[in-house]
């Protein structure tokens, strides 16, 4: 039994572990980077102008029951961009305002009534 031989290897495998643990290391980190660029490309950027109308993201209805239920509220008019995504609404029937943040809110497109639809019998 050579003393000697078994170090050499056992410094050797050592040294592939760290190898391979450095490659683990280097791969999670580009998996991380893509994910990130991947998520980052498909935020949409929401910018409000004075005047736009949106809705409000109730979050106090995902602890009530009734899955079927709306859990955006308005219309609301923006009365106010403030820096740092403060959105400043205002309520028109009731005259309130209120400061939110921009994360809760959504743009308004408007109620479109349906279009006439041709039927043809075959």
């Amino acid at each position: 039994m050579d003393f000697t031989k078994a170090g050499i290897v056992r410094k050797l495998q050592l040294e592939e572990l760290e190898c391979l643990r450095m490659d683990a290391y280097e791969n999670a980190m580009i998996y991380k980077e893509k994910t990130k660029a991947f998520h980052d490309h498909h935020i949409c950027k929401k910018d409000f102008q004075e005047g736009d109308k949106v809705f409000l993201y109730n979050s106090r209805l995902k602890f009530m029951p009734g899955k079927l239920r709306s859990r955006w509220d308005g219309p609301f008019k923006v009365k106010e961009v403030k820096p740092y995504r403060v959105v400043k609404l205002f309520h028109p029937q009731s005259g309130v305002t209120f400061k939110v943040n921009g994360y809760r809110v959504k743009k308004y497109h408007g109620h479109k009534s349906p279009k006439e639809l041709e039927v043809f019998l075959l």
